[in-house]
């Protein structure tokens, strides 16, 4: 079991006893570690203490962030770039494709792939001459090749890794202090990339709702359509659908698992409190 294996059945175990608030004695013995190992991977992975960061996920936690999220949107949105939290706003760019592109399942496209270990579980990272065009957690090698095929049954596929993979890894150190802009190049309807846009502009840390993200592409009383639209999400992380929760504070769903959603939003809350 590795060390995000190891997290995840925490998380998962925490959930399913927040009620009971059990001990680091009751967690550490569900993954196969001394109380004392176990504290301590915990803290190296989050930067916090189990305990801490219980309280980073729970039900008020998640409140609260939506209550700060409007105000801080609002306010990153008016000034422009105001910090660390912005980065996805200066880093990070969308191109759709071509109608063509989008019809033929990229026939006529090179897609460069390749897989990496992240602190949430490993992920493979897909790429075109433009852009990144996938990335999605996987717990299988095969089946993640085989629904890159499915997704481009026409384009020409690649194992190779590249700067552009390379420089995506730095997101997830958050080692941003040399990291080159990343352009994205996704095939999407005009509806889907307006939500994927709108994601961007959720700051690290934070959450936001199904209905704000459709306020913020002025279609409010699309937020059915606005959470059919991240789930499709083809890039993962960097596209941050996983700050996108219920409107009650509840996590939600995940297309690569609610408790996954529950790590990534936890981390982030530890690193930017941490600060």
């Amino acid at each position: 079991m590795n060390d995000y294996a190891r997290i995840s059945k925490a998380i998962a175990y925490i959930e399913a006893n927040y009620k009971n608030q059990p001990s680091l004695d009751e967690v550490a013995k569900e993954v196969y570690l001394s109380p004392f190992h176990f504290q301590r991977l915990f803290k190296e992975w989050a930067g916090v203490s189990p305990k801490k960061f219980l309280q980073y996920i729970s039900l008020q936690h998640a409140k609260t962030l939506l209550q700060q999220q409007v105000s801080i949107a609002e306010a990153s949105y008016e000034t422009g770039f105001s910090g660390t939290s912005r980065l996805h706003d200066l880093f990070v760019s969308i191109e759709g494709m071509t109608p063509g592109e989008y019809k033929n399942g990229g026939q006529g496209l090179a897609i460069e792939y390749g897989f990496a270990r992240v602190p949430f579980g490993e992920i493979i990272i897909a790429a075109t001459t433009k852009g990144i065009c996938n990335l999605f957690f996987t717990d299988n090698r095969k089946a993640a090749i085989e629904e890159l095929k499915q997704q481009w049954p026409n384009a020409i596929l690649k194992e190779n890794k590249d700067v552009k993979q390379e420089n995506i890894l730095h997101f997830f150190n958050k080692d941003w202090n040399s990291l080159a802009q990343i352009k994205l190049h996704l095939k999407g309807t005009e509806f889907q990339l307006k939500v994927w846009e709108a994601l961007l502009k959720i700051p690290f840390g934070q959450l936001s709702t199904y209905s704000s993200i459709a306020g913020m592409i002025n279609n409010p009383g699309a937020a059915r359509a606005v959470g059919s639209a991240i789930g499709d999400n083809p890039v993962a992380f960097l596209i941050p659908c996983h700050r996108v929760i219920k409107s009650t504070g509840l996590i939600g769903d995940y297309h690569w698992g609610s408790v996954r959603k529950t790590a990534i939003i936890g981390w982030e809350s530890a690193k930017v409190l941490a600060e």
